[in-house]
């Protein structure tokens, strides 16, 4: 099987069915339009014609947050995702200015922390960091 990986932003609909295929919930269509289109950076796994997998950061360039790393179920286990990561993280080092220094974060899903601990992040609390906190607003 040859995935292919490209530095691109999903459309909506395959955005729409990674999300649903791990069982995620959708945003209206405007928003998630919104969202993909302000990525910084976005590396999508393809197989043929169709997206299996992907993930994005957003950002201000000195901050980013890597967010929706999917992995349709049916290729999980294939080191897709560590794939991803490892593309969207040498994307961010490739542009980061002289001098420079970029502080990348992530919320991971609930059990899926080690894989990121593998891919080099650091759970925190740590010894520079506090716990992480969110908020969510509905509409």
């Amino acid at each position: 099987m040859d995935i292919e990986y490209i530095n691109e932003i999903p459309d909506y609909e395959s955005y729409a069915n990674l999300r649903l295929s791990v069982g995620w919930k959708i945003f209206c269509k405007d928003q998630m339009e919104e969202a993909l289109s302000r990525s910084c950076y976005s590396v999508l796994a393809k197989l043929n014609d169709e997206v299996v997998g992907m993930g994005r950061a957003v950002g201000d360039s000195m901050y980013l947050t890597i967010v929706d790393v999917i992995v349709n179920p049916k290729y999980q286990g294939q080191h897709i995702g560590a794939t991803i990561i490892k593309r969207l993280v040498n994307e961010i080092e490739l542009n980061i200015p002289k001098d420079g220094r970029v502080l990348i974060s992530l919320i991971s899903a609930s059990g899926k922390e080690e894989f990121y601990v593998k891919q080099g992040f650091k759970i925190i609390p740590d010894e520079e960091s506090g716990p992480g906190l969110r908020k969510i607003i509905y509409g």
